[in-house]
């Protein structure tokens, strides 16, 4: 691997990082052309929702001249009609009469909870200790093959997506975080089930450790034969991407890279791209390629998000760049049920022609993507079409991956509406009574699916 720095970056490349949260979000968003009331109702929305952005992504990301429109701004920046009128009112009230932190928070917590902190039943995830009584904090067994692990010290982010399904982690309530210090914890589970071939760091972004924290979590793995992989969840490359080319730890960060893939295992770089903007700097790009090689996989995935990336133009570009530079496509997801979702959502029958259009007019080497893909209770739902059966007009979806492995892969069938945006807002199709995923245990499978096959 080569550690040479490429001088001919922009003047920001070696700065120092620093962050920018709700006391500079008046300054901000005035700067973005936002008169005193809309900027009191993104500051009520920012009471309940995080934010956190950092000087690359205003100095070298946001075009300010196009803000407050621009994608990237957008991206990171609360809007104000991303909750219910009635809960910024009540939020700005309580801003504008300068109430107390405390009646704030409560009123806060009141309208998070509406908001289905934690989607896809991800609380009740957590692994259980050796004996069965209380969970292991911080690790989810989430598929056969699978466990997802939270490093207590990468709870954060560089900076705050308007979107991000584990807002909950980031705003402060110690109810909604889940997090793991203890990688002893992680080894002896991954001993104990020899099944599980896979860990996923992720949270929070665990990129946002230096490296002799994280090398202390990864180390540990690499001894455990079962284990083929390590993948790293991270929006990192898109929003510091210095963390690997300036920082002050960045080699010392890709020589652990190389010791991950030098012992036989594959280290997939999991890279959050929302929008080709995002791609643009030339720091961005060296990055990739240090990370590259090191032995590492990038894989790119990101979801649909309505204003900032809902139309197939877009991800054609992202896609197309993305395999330019070496990095594999992954998953187009869906913006799932938590949060803002009625502001970001875009429907499914939506989805899937976004997914199409930008699909068929990329090269094979862009067509490792998977999409639109829904991360859902029962696993990770794919609307793999839409088309007319027995007369009747349906959305053909199948199962990427599933708590239950038995429904992998198998196709089934639901109405088609042109409004649904999730998985609980489609009906069985064909006669069924009910989708695979909800069946009795004890009930053939195919019949639940036998009405598909008149």
């Amino acid at each position: 691997m080569s550690l040479t720095h490429d001088a001919a970056l922009s003047p920001s490349a070696g700065r120092r990082f620093r962050a920018y949260t709700t006391k500079h979000l008046d300054e901000l968003t005035a700067r973005a052309g936002l008169g005193e009331a809309e900027r009191l109702a993104v500051r009520a929305v920012a009471t309940v929702l995080p934010f956190r952005v950092n000087s690359y992504v205003i100095d070298e990301l946001i075009d300010w001249d196009a803000a407050p429109d621009d994608p990237i701004y957008r991206l990171v920046f609360p809007q104000a009609d991303m909750l219910p009128e009635s809960d910024v009112s009540r939020m700005a009230d309580l801003l504008r009469r300068d109430a107390s932190r405390q009646e704030v928070n409560t009123a806060a917590n009141e309208i998070r909870g509406r908001l289905n902190p934690h989607p896809a039943g991800q609380m009740e995830l957590n692994v259980p200790t050796a004996d069965g009584k209380d969970p292991l904090e911080g690790m989810q067994h989430k598929y056969h093959e699978t466990v997802l692990f939270f490093p207590k010290q990468g709870q954060t982010c560089h900076a705050y997506c308007t979107y991000c399904f584990r807002w909950a982690q980031f705003v402060g309530e110690p109810d909604l975080k889940f997090a793991s210090g203890e990688i002893d914890h992680l080894v002896e589970y991954l001993h104990n089930h020899p099944e599980v071939t896979s860990v996923l760091f992720t949270g929070g972004d665990p990129m946002i450790m230096g490296d002799s924290v994280l090398r202390r979590y990864i180390e540990p793995l690499l001894g455990v034969e079962t284990l083929e992989s390590i993948r790293i969840g991270t929006k990192a490359l898109g929003y510091w991407p210095q963390r690997f080319t300036t920082d002050p730890d960045a080699d010392d960060t890709l020589r652990l890279f190389e010791e991950v893939v030098a012992s036989g295992k594959n280290l997939a770089f999991m890279a959050h791209f929302s929008h080709p903007n995002e791609m643009a700097p030339a720091l961005v790009q060296q990055a990739v390629t240090r990370i590259r090689n090191t032995g590492a996989v990038i894989r790119t995935q990101a979801p649909l998000i309505r204003t900032i990336n809902d139309d197939s133009a877009t991800w054609e570009s992202m896609w197309r760049t993305h395999v330019r530079h070496g990095m594999v496509p992954y998953y187009m997801f869906v913006e799932r049920d938590t949060g803002p979702q009625d502001y970001f959502a875009v429907p499914l029958a939506e989805a899937y022609e976004i997914f199409r259009g930008a699909f068929a007019n990329v090269s094979g080497l862009a067509r490792t993507v998977r999409g639109p893909s829904m991360s859902a209770t029962p696993g990770k739902v794919c609307i793999d079409g839409v088309t007319e059966v027995a007369g009747e007009k349906v959305f053909v979806c199948h199962f990427i991956q599933a708590r239950d492995p038995e429904l992998v892969g198998k196709p089934f069938f639901a109405r088609y509406d042109e409004k649904a945006v999730w998985l609980s807002d489609l009906e069985p199709a064909l006669g069924a009574t009910r989708f695979p995923h909800e069946r009795d245990p004890r009930e053939d499978a195919s019949a639940l699916v036998g009405a598909a096959h008149p």
